[in-house]
Order: C-alpha cells, then sequence, then structure tokens
C-alpha cells in the first residue's frame, strides 16, 4: 500500500534523485520502532453524485469502484474529456507526461466527481422530513452523509460546544465491514490496522475541536481487535488527558469460538476534557431513591380519544396555585372540548398532544380524584398552550406502600407526598460493567426486531448500555449536546430521547451516518446492473434502510408498517414503547456546494439549515431569502444591511443568534454593536466561507 510519501515522490523527475530519497526515507522507517507508528495513507475520497462535473475537477467511472481519477480538461454538452491523473491504487501521474497528456472522452452520466478528504468542501443540508411531538424543545438532527465532512459542517455550527461524543466506530475485523477510500477492508489487507487508524485519526481531530474543551466527554467503545491501538491513538490525539478504560460485558452468554476464550465483553474509552464530572449513577442495590412519577396523558397511538375509552376524556381544571382545583364530567365522543364547562379562576387542561391530536387520560375522572386527595398526583408547567399544564402521577402506589416496596418520607408543599423505594437493579461507576441492561442481543438486536421488524442490523448496542454510559455525564446537563458521528442504527438518538424522558431535559443528540450497503449487498446489487445513486440500491442503505425508520418508530412508537411497538422499555423508565417521546427529529443530507455562488448568495436554501442547527435546531428554519431580514423566537438573519434598524428593532428577546449578510466588515461591526453582546453574531458569507476555506490545511 503506498502512502503519501510515495505519492511525493512520484513527482520527482530525476530518477537518480528520486531513487537517492527513497534510500534515505526507507532509512529513516526504519529507525522508527517506537511508540504508535503507522502510514499517513493516500486520503479518502468521496463521490459528490450530485455535483457538477465542471473543468478543472476531479471524476471517476461512477460504476467502477476501482477506477482511475482523471482531470476533467473541458465539458461540450454531454460529452466530457479528461486526462488521467492517477491509478486506481492512488498512485499520481505527475512524472508520467506522456499517459497523463492522453485524453479520453465520455458521456456525462458515466462519471462522478470525487472530493479528497482534506480539500475545502462548502457543504450544504437538504431537508429530507420531520418527526414532530415534542412542542418548542430542541430537535434532534439524523444527518446522512460521509462523517468526515459532516465534522468538517460542525466546524461552523458546534466548534466548542459539544458537550458528549459516544462513537461505536468500525471495529476492523477484517469480515468487510467498513470502507477506506471506497473501498471494503478484510482480514488479508496487509495494512489493515495502520489503514483504520488513519482513518480514525482523521475524524477525532476533528472531532476534538467540537468537544467544549472546558467541560465534555468522548466516549469510543471498541473489542479486542483494535482495543489497544485506539488507547495509544487517543493519548497522542487528546495528549495529557485524564482517560479510563471500562470493560463492558455485552453477551453474558458469551460467544463461542474456536480454540479461544469465550469472548463477553467489549471496551469503552472515556477521555475526560476540562472539569467534567462523573455523576453517581444510579447507585448500588438497596439505595432508597424516589419513586418515579408516571405522565397522566397517554401517548401511544392506540390512545387517541377517537379510539375510544370515552371516560377518559375529561377536564381537569387546575387554579393559579398550580393544584387540581376539581375533576369534570366525560365529554361525549365526538364534542367539541372548547365547548366544556369552565370553573372561575382555573384553567381547563386536557389531555391534548403539541400537534392537536386529543388523547385520553391515564385514569377515569373519579380514580383521579381519589389518588389526587391522597396526595399522589403533581401537576408542573406544560410544554405547549394546548396543555398549559403537566400532571403526573404514582401508579400502584397503594399496592407497592402495601407490599413494602414505596415508603412515604414527607409532605411538598403542594401537597404531594414525597415517596421513595428501594433500588433493586442500581450500579456504581466502575471499570467492570456486568449489567443484565446491557446484552447487546436483548437489548439491541431484539430491540430492532421490535421497532422494525424485518430489518437487520450487525450488532447493534444495548439501548441501555449507551444511556447509561451519556447519563454519566449529562446527568446533570439538561440542555447537553450529544454528537454520535458513526450513528448506525440510531441507539444514540433514542437513548438521548429516553434520557430526556426521565427528567424533562431538552438535551440534543446529533447523528450521523452514511448510506452504505454491506458487501455482501454491494455484490449481489452489482450483479443487477445496480449502483450507488439509483434508487434500489441506495433503499437497501443503513439511513435509508435502518437509521431513519428506526428512529422514527422510537419516537412516534409506531413501526414503519405503522403498527403500534409491541413490547415495554426495562430498567430505570419503564413504559410501554408505543407511547414514543415528546421529540422532535430533524433528518437532513449533507450537500455540497458552489463557492461562487454560496458567495452571490445564491445557495441561502442550502445553508439555512446550518444557520437553524448553529442557533440551537430550535423552532422553525427560515428556510428561503424573503425579504430584507427575517426572525425566529431564536435566531434572525439580516439579507440587507440598509434595513439594520429594524432588524435590530424587531429582535424577539429569546433570539440568542444573528446572521448578518454583508461584504463590509464595518457594517458588520456597526450592526454588531447595537445586539446584546451575549448574542452570536455571525458574518455571511464570510464566516462561513472561512471555516471551509481552513479545512483544507487543517
Amino acid at each position: 500500500m503506498r502512502d503519501q510519501i510515495d505519492v511525493l515522490l512520484d513527482k520527482v523527475d530525476d530518477p537518480a534523485l528520486r531513487k537517492e530519497l527513497l534510500s534515505e526515507i526507507e532509512r529513516l522507517r526504519a529507525k522508527r520502532s517506537f511508540g504508535l507508528v503507522f502510514e499517513a495513507h493516500l486520503p479518502e475520497r468521496v463521490r459528490l453524485r450530485e455535483h457538477a462535473v465542471r473543468v478543472g475537477g476531479t471524476v471517476v467511472y461512477h460504476d467502477d469502484p476501482e477506477s482511475a481519477t482523471y482531470e476533467v480538461m473541458s465539458v461540450a454538452d454531454d460529452v466530457v474529456t479528461m486526462s488521467m491523473v492517477r491509478e486506481p491504487d492512488g498512485s499520481s501521474l505527475a512524472a508520467d507526461h506522456e499517459r497523463r497528456a492522453e485524453l479520453v472522452e465520455v458521456s456525462r452520466d458515466r462519471i462522478v466527481v470525487i472530493a479528497d478528504f482534506g480539500a475545502p468542501i462548502h457543504p450544504g443540508l437538504r431537508h429530507l422530513g420531520s418527526v414532530e411531538r415534542g412542542g418548542d424543545n430542541p430537535s434532534h438532527v439524523v444527518i446522512k452523509g460521509e462523517n468526515h465532512h459532516v465534522l468538517e459542517a460542525l466546524q461552523f455550527t458546534h466548534a466548542g460546544k459539544v458537550d458528549c461524543i459516544y462513537i461505536d466506530p468500525p471495529y476492523n475485523t477484517g469480515a468487510r465491514d467498513w470502507k477506506y477510500d471506497n473501498d471494503y477492508v478484510d482480514d488479508s489487507d496487509a495494512y489493515r490496522h495502520s489503514k483504520w487508524l488513519a482513518f480514525m485519526e482523521r475524524r477525532l481531530l476533528l472531532a476534538k475541536q467540537l468537544l467544549n474543551p472546558d467541560n465534555s466527554i468522548l466516549i469510543v467503545t471498541i473489542d479486542e481487535k483494535e482495543v489497544h491501538r485506539l488507547g495509544l491513538l487517543l493519548g497522542q490525539v487528546f495528549s495529557g488527558l485524564r482517560t479510563q478504560m471500562v470493560s463492558v460485558t455485552i453477551s453474558p452468554r458469551g460467544t463461542s469460538r474456536a480454540n479461544e476464550f469465550s469472548r463477553i465483553d467489549e471496551y469503552a474509552f472515556f477521555v475526560f476534557l476540562g472539569d467534567v464530572q462523573l455523576s453517581s449513577g444510579s447507585g448500588d442495590a438497596g439505595e432508597v431513591v424516589e419513586a418515579r412519577w408516571q405522565y397522566l396523558r397517554r401517548d401511544e397511538r392506540t390512545s387517541t380519544r377517537a379510539s375510544g375509552r370515552p371516560r377518559q376524556f375529561f377536564p381537569i381544571y387546575v387554579d393559579v396555585s398550580g393544584r387540581i382545583a376539581g375533576v369534570g364530567s366525560p365529554l361525549p365522543p365526538g364534542s367539541d372540548r372548547r365547548d366544556a364547562p369552565q370553573l372561575p379562576g382555573c384553567a381547563t387542561v386536557f389531555p391534548v398532544r403539541a400537534d392537536g391530536t386529543e388523547m385520553v387520560w391515564g385514569l377515569t375522572g373519579p380514580a383521579l380524584e381519589r389518588i389526587n386527595s391522597e396526595g399522589y398526583v403533581r401537576v408542573s408547567g406544560g410544554t405547549h398552550d394546548l396543555q398549559p399544564y403537566t400532571i403526573t402521577y404514582l401508579r400502584g402506589v397503594e399496592k407497592n406502600l402495601q407490599e413494602g416496596k414505596y415508603s412515604i418520607v414527607g409532605e411538598r408543599e403542594d401537597g404531594s407526598k414525597i415517596v421513595v423505594q428501594k433500588r433493586s437493579h442500581g450500579w456504581r461507576p466502575t471499570t467492570s460493567w456486568h449489567e443484565r441492561a446491557h446484552d447487546a442481543g436483548a437489548y439491541g438486536t431484539s430491540m430492532i426486531g421490535a421497532l422494525m421488524s424485518g430489518r437487520h442490523f450487525p450488532f447493534p448496542k444495548s439501548l441501555y448500555a449507551v444511556e447509561d454510559a451519556i447519563r454519566f455525564f449529562v446527568q446533570d446537563k439538561p440542555n447537553a449536546v450529544v454528537l454520535d458521528f458513526f450513528g448506525g442504527s440510531g441507539t444514540t438518538t433514542h437513548a438521548v430521547a429516553r434520557l430526556n424522558r426521565q427528567d424533562g431535559g431538552r438535551r440534543q443528540s446529533i447523528l450521523v451516518t452514511n448510506n452504505e450497503v454491506s458487501a455482501d449487498e454491494a455484490k449481489a446489487l452489482r450483479k443487477r446492473g445496480l449502483y450507488p445513486g439509483d434508487p434500489e440500491w441506495e433503499a437497501l442503505g443503513i439511513f435509508e434502510h435502518v437509521t431513519r425508520p428506526r428512529v422514527t418508530a422510537a419516537i412516534t412508537g409506531l413501526t414503519p408498517d405503522g403498527e403500534p411497538v409491541k413490547g415495554d422499555y426495562k430498567f430505570t423508565d419503564e413504559f410501554p414503547m408505543a407511547e414514543g417521546f415528546e421529540e422532535n427529529v430533524e433528518f437532513c443530507e449533507l450537500t455540497y456546494l458552489d463557492p461562487d455562488d454560496v458567495e452571490l448568495d445564491l445557495a441561502f436554501d442550502a445553508i439555512a439549515p446550518l444557520l437553524w442547527l448553529r442557533a440551537g435546531a430550535t423552532g422553525p428554519i427560515l428556510a428561503q431569502r424573503t425579504g430584507a431580514f427575517a426572525w425566529t423566537d431564536r435566531y434572525g438573519v439580516l439579507f440587507d444591511a440598509d434595513r439594520w434598524r429594524a432588524f435590530v428593532a424587531e429582535r424577539p428577546d429569546t433570539a440568542t443568534t444573528a446572521f448578518v449578510v454583508t461584504d463590509s466588515s464595518s457594517t458588520f461591526a456597526g450592526v454588531a454593536a447595537e445586539l446584546p453582546d451575549s448574542m452570536d453574531v455571525v458574518r455571511l458569507y464570510e464566516n462561513y466561507l472561512t471555516t471551509f476555506a481552513i479545512t483544507g490545511s487543517r
């Protein structure tokens, strides 16, 4: 396998000098026998199927995974004239003038533009769809794209802002389970380990710039194939930082392997940045903790008002002190809830979701009145206008008190009882985790089956193992940003949604995955004459076939077939999976823009989602350029700098970010001076273009 030094040597025209340099380099290579040593392999490349073919660009044949690389010399209608610049193995033809001078003519539809990693890119995002169940909560963002380039795009939106990165990268088992430069890596590849290290180092260096240097955590899981190399690599990239490795039992039954120990565990590295704190975890068995309160409103699709149970659709009257003052009679089916009787001085509360869907309460009126009188009901602020209060209760409290599982230890100011229980399955954070909840078969593979029957994903993580690992570092950060750039089946977004439900947090996950198919699927598809970009090929990719439907099913509680998800969540938070979560999700695809279009303000629709993401991914996206300026509750864009006074005057108090489109640094400075110091004020498109110009030398 040739590396970057070999490529540079190809450019030396003098054979004698080239030979002399090679001899000296080999002598130096032989002396490098300490620390983590690996070759910086030729840069990875990505195929940009939608990018326009332009003179000076580099292209490959789209139907040949081992294509040589060509430079485009001219484009006339659908005919492209090009010249080879690299062999299929990446070797440069710079020194071979005759071969490089040979011209080839092909039709435009036979080639695809490529970009080397490390070359400047100008990314955008294309909106692919949404799940909206969380009111004004920030959106989780799931991005389809090459993760190296997405990490570069996030330099514009999240540099130094990420609280936790959790990744489960390819384990490099030799089973053709990952690609390096568009080619699957197997156990016959003599450079398999150094390719993996080069692959990981590029991404970790970008990830490091996204983490909050003052208080954040990096979590990386791995098995025995690369655990030692990964530990050394983390030590190099995050030099001087505290790192711990934890052993996690993921298969209590073990995996049978000939003439080897049966493996039951894998490993997780934790890299501590700044003064990030490790929470105390779930505690030892026997620890006394407060009993969990359940939401009174049912949220599973089978519990809409229209599905029946009329006795469970009634008004609850909440007074100004935040207590339940009364419970009304059930409304007849088909009647308008707005016609329900009102109680003076009270808000009338019905079980209504943020999208307006009428649900039912989890109890009948008489049952609610009884447990409310006993102090087992609580009222708190709502998450949207249609349901101004959130009502929770203790389910099965009488039985648990009789059996001694619960104890009453006090009473709150609102009259509700403080009820505690002894934890039976807790654990403290040690360096060896042996938890039933971390079984990858029972709570990874089986959960994928429950959420979307018939769809397979190899070796998914236990939902609860990911949840527990992240909880240690975001338990006291209700607004944490959690990034996973090896998104796989979407477990990290699922885990963050569960953490939010447990404590009412507004944490946001950013999940990145490509749309690759497996090696076996690729082989079968090529036999059928299909190639990347064809609809049938893309439909089987990870994002389209697994990640997007899994995340959607988890949030909505419905399988891809529209059926309620069967089964219950276990452990920390037990409830029907069909209830889903009150969360929002935006699905996007990474795109590649022409920098000239950006500078001329002709690509705003593609950059708009990045602006929304930088501003916190909350509320609507200002998707199009309309008028002189526009504001949402969270951010604004000033398109016409001459209208800056109106822009400043109409700023909502809740806005945290402002984007100013201007070529003038003095105009930008003047607008920024009129906005609060606490605001993130960004100059477009200078800031955007500068970010990605730097990328080329990063």
